[in-house]
């Protein structure tokens, strides 16, 4: 690579360092622009939702606006409408914005009458978000009582998408112990309300006090806290937006730090609005006096699918068998991939560009195999990518507008003058996909996916890998209903000597089976072919191309669901097989495997996170078997298995989500992503994501001095419609690019993750008992050398002073290897323990070159001595008390803390604030 090349690729690397998403939201002058709201395609039609959805957005903007001092507010949205809506006048078709890149999706609940608002957010503290979820109902008002006026609980998820921050209420620990004293989980201190527990029987419901735990010196379970309705406590939208007197986020004055919230777990004790100041929106952004208009609303109708191919012949296509298998990808997208109804056109290009067909639509496999006989067959010529995508552009302009359309660019070339047409890219409105092929591919590449929104893929030229045809297989389109879109199941190659076998076994579950099609290349000779069906049947009618080197086999009908078994032979030779399907039913949605990198570019020594995300509509499919293979442009694979636990780099355990740190780097350049996923329980949840990011959903308020209950919130035990499910599947996470990485040996840079699972428990009395899940010696691989663990009495000093904290004796404490659960029991010595202490705990982890982790999440423990208990016979008086008398004479060690609180507490209402 020349200096001209290097420096423009260090340029690319700057532009795209830190892209996280697809989402076209940019900020201009304090507006949020770009916005995309889609409305699910099974979403029946109603015209009102639309009215709905903008209502709901002008009514959030200025509380946005005055909840940042004055710093943002919404410009302008598009509203995505489903192709199977009417059309009318004023619906435009999209130009980038589609259901992939959509900022927030309205869909139906699953399972229904569960309507919560919520935000994927499957990264750290301070990292955005995926996408907002809400519901029809939720958006027409119909859920008022339950989550308050829709544009504050926008707001509340826009600060979950946006800027990182978490929930400041907790649904699963409402009440913690802080100096012998209950409090609520909440953030302000300043919300007031009461504490009282629904009871029902025999069809009718009543409310009482909550009574107390006497062993753990907490409310019963049940108990809730109920917010006046009335409040004067301006903080925090994290909390509690529908409260009315709520306006702001909570700040660092008016954080409560020991609340064991996600907010506090995640961010190490950070306020929201300390959060949202560290981002990258606030610190380009001043306050502006002037109020902000009322945001603008564009209706965008999906329209059929739109696609160009723009494939590169130039001389280079022709060594390493790079045309024959471009041959191979392409005709596998053409016959599989691309939906019927589409529209198809090709171009290909040299150092000129010529059109091989123009747009046709596939309206039945004749069209199909007639655009396969355009794929190009001869390599001569320099490389112009620049002609080869404005003849594309003047391609789809015969018959639409860019707008929309979408190219689909693979080459394997360098091209000095492609930033000559990135304006005509930028203005034409279309999708650009990108295929690198080789280690010389223009490096500018990147940078056409990026400003266009489109899929980044690279391919190796090692065959066995099967990288190509995997590009070509994750264009899917990003529109329309899940049933139609191409499903792989399985993708895999060998290189075989001396006539040996390829086995091995492809499920096709219950949700797939509908054009399920059977492809096999090789390398040199034809190979024997052997496929059963899950009966035993054995499958003829392989149809062979020796030209092209494949031969692929389409399955009539629904192929039937159980194990398929192959057995490919040959000698001398590489072998790929993959396997494509759909759903096997409109109704019924398929399993879906989905995978990305959290950014597009790696920089030494910083690590990359590789996430899949397995879902069978709405619903998590949990304990997967799920590997990610990432191959370097050396030829280098690296194989991870991808967790679901909740620690290292996992942000939420049984989500559904699997993630896992990258840091083997071998050499800088492209690396592919590939995921492979097997079997699971599918596991039906009140959502997508466990509770991590959502509106709270409000038991009841508190209306002169009466409580109004609201119905119990919808809920569906873990333990059951749990099912153990059989499938296969393979999907593209696309590329990333690496640079910083030093020559070999490879310096060792990493240390051991951060601990974010922390635990604590009193055990005995006195005793602590810890558990979390182990780091490893880089982030979440390998064994750390030692653990520090620290503990203090002020929860800020342990934060900001953890190397002056007490330090607790770990000499017997040897570290587990990464994602090994790890227990440890201590007492604490040389600090004063005793009833009504708050003691916080907090770990490092250290590797075997003394570098440290980041500080855990702190764990607390709030030391509780139950009242003493009388040896008499009570009385029917004392039987029918909330709890046994105390004697005011008590001599049992910190029982003063207590004695008055059990003698009165019958009659105590508690009143928090």
């Amino acid at each position: 690579m020349g200096p001209f090349k290097s420096s423009v690729f260090i340029l690319i690397l700057h532009l795209l360092e830190g892209a996280l998403s697809n989402s076209l939201i940019q900020l201009n002058n304090n507006g949020y622009e770009g916005i995309v709201i889609a409305i699910d395609p099974n979403v029946p039609e109603d015209e009102t939702l639309i009215q709905q959805i903008k209502d709901m957005v002008t009514q959030a903007s200025p509380y946005l606006f005055e909840a940042t001092g004055k710093r943002f507010y919404f410009k302008n949205v598009a509203i995505l409408i489903p192709e199977t809506w009417k059309t009318k006048a004023d619906y435009v078709r999209p130009k980038l914005e589609t259901y992939k890149n959509a900022d927030v999706l309205v869909a139906e609940s699953t399972p229904p009458d569960d309507d919560e608002p919520y935000t994927e957010h499957i990264g750290k503290c301070g990292d955005k978000g995926e996408r907002i979820h809400l519901t029809p109902n939720f958006i027409a008002g119909k859920k008022l009582n339950e989550y308050g006026p829709q544009g504050r609980a926008f707001v509340h998820e826009w600060a979950h998408l946006r800027w990182g921050v978490f929930d400041e209420y907790n649904n699963d620990e409402k009440f913690y112990l802080s100096n012998g004293r209950i409090q609520a989980v909440r953030c302000s201190v300043g919300i007031t309300g009461k504490t009282e527990v629904k009871k029902c029987q025999g069809g009718s419901c009543y409310s009482k006090k909550c009574t107390f735990n006497k062993v753990t010196g907490l409310y019963e379970k049940g108990c809730e806290f109920i917010p006046y309705s009335s409040q004067t406590e301006k903080a925090s939208i994290m909390f509690a937006q529908h409260v009315g007197s709520v306006v702001e986020f909570c700040t660092e004055q008016n954080h409560n730090k020991e609340a064991p919230n996600m907010q506090n777990t995640k961010c190490s004790l950070r306020s929201t609005w300390e959060v949202i100041r560290d981002s990258e929106d606030f610190k380009k952004t001043t306050p502006t006096t002037t109020q902000p208009p009322n945001p603008t609303f564009s209706l965008l109708q999906i329209g059929q699918r739109i696609v160009c191919l723009v494939l590169d012949k130039s001389g280079s296509m022709a060594t390493g068998n790079r045309l024959n298998r471009l041959n191979q990808a392409g005709q596998l997208f053409l016959l599989q991939i691309i939906e019927l109804r589409s529209w198809v056109g090709m171009v290909t290009f040299d150092s000129a560009a010529r059109v091989q067909s123009e747009l046709k639509q596939i309206n039945s496999g004749s069209d199909r195999d007639t655009l396969t006989k355009s794929l190009p067959t001869a390599a001569s010529g320099g490389t112009s990518i620049c002609s080869g995508l404005r003849s594309a552009f003047t391609v789809i302009k015969k018959k639409y507008p860019t707008d929309g359309s979408e190219i689909v660019l693979l080459t394997d070339g360098e091209d000095n003058s492609i930033s000559g047409c990135f304006n005509e890219v930028k203005q034409s409105g279309a999708i650009i996909h990108t295929v690198a092929l080789g280690p010389s591919a223009a490096r500018e590449l990147e940078e056409l996916s990026q400003m266009t929104g489109g899929l980044q893929t690279y391919a190796s030229d090692q065959v066995q890998n099967n990288g190509l045809i995997d590009a070509f297989g994750a264009l899917s389109s990003g529109n329309g209903a899940a049933s139609q879109r191409s499903i792989q199941l399985e993708s895999k190659g060998s290189t075989l000597q001396n006539s040996q076998w390829m086995n091995g076994t492809v499920i096709v579950d219950s949700t797939v089976g509908k054009d399920t099609l059977f492809l096999i290349t090789w390398t040199t000779q034809p190979p024997q072919i052997l496929l059963w069906d899950p009966s035993g049947q054995k499958q003829e009618g392989f149809v062979v191309d020796k030209n092209t080197k494949m031969a692929f086999l389409q399955i009539p009908g629904i192929a039937k669901v159980g194990t398929w078994k192959y057995s490919l032979q040959a000698s001398s030779q590489t072998l790929t097989l993959t396997v494509t399907s759909r759903a096997s039913n409109a109704t019924l949605p398929p399993i879906t495997v989905t995978s990305k990198m959290n950014k597009d570019t790696g920089k030494f020594p910083s690590p990359m996170i590789v996430y899949a995300n397995i879902r069978q509509g709405a619903s998590p499919i949990l304990r997967a078997s799920v590997t990610a293979l990432i191959e370097s442009e050396n030829g280098k694979t690296v194989t991870l298995e991808l967790l679901d636990n909740g620690a290292g780099a996992d942000a939420a355990k049984d989500d559904g989500v699997y993630s896992r740190y990258f840091t083997t780097y071998d050499t800088n350049g492209r690396y592919s992503v590939k995921v492979r996923a097997l079997g699971g329980v599918n596991a039906v949840r009140r959502r997508a994501i466990p509770q991590q990011s959502g509106v709270m959903y409000i038991p009841g308020w508190i209306q002169n001095d009466e409580i109004q209950w609201n119905p119990p919130r919808p809920e569906i035990e873990d333990n059951v419609q749990r099912k153990q499910v059989c499938f296969s599947r393979t999907s593209s996470g696309g590329s990333f690019v690496a640079s910083g990485v030093p020559n070999a040996p490879i310096p060792d840079l990493f240390p051991p993750c951060q601990i974010t699972d922390l635990k604590a428990e009193i055990h005995g009395g006195s005793l602590i008992n810890l558990t979390w899940t182990a780091p490893g010696d880089d982030y979440d691989h390998g064994t750390a050398h030692k653990y520090i663990i620290r503990i203090s009495t002020s929860i800020l000093d342990l934060r900001d002073k953890f190397n002056e904290s007490l330090q607790v004796n770990t000499t017997a404490l040897i570290p587990k290897e990464a994602n090994s659960e790890e227990v440890f029991l201590f007492k604490p010595e040389n600090i004063t323990f005793e009833n009504g202490t708050d003691l916080f705990i907090a770990i490092q982890a250290v590797d075997k070159v003394d570098l440290k982790s980041e500080i855990s999440n702190i764990a607390r423990v709030s030391l509780f001595i139950p009242p003493q208990t009388l040896p008499e016979t009570p009385s029917p008086d004392e039987m029918s008390a909330p709890c046994p008398n105390i004697s005011i004479n008590s001599t049992i060690p910190g029982i003063h803390i207590l004695k008055i609180m059990w003698k009165w507490i019958g009659e105590l209402q508690l009143s928090i604030g």
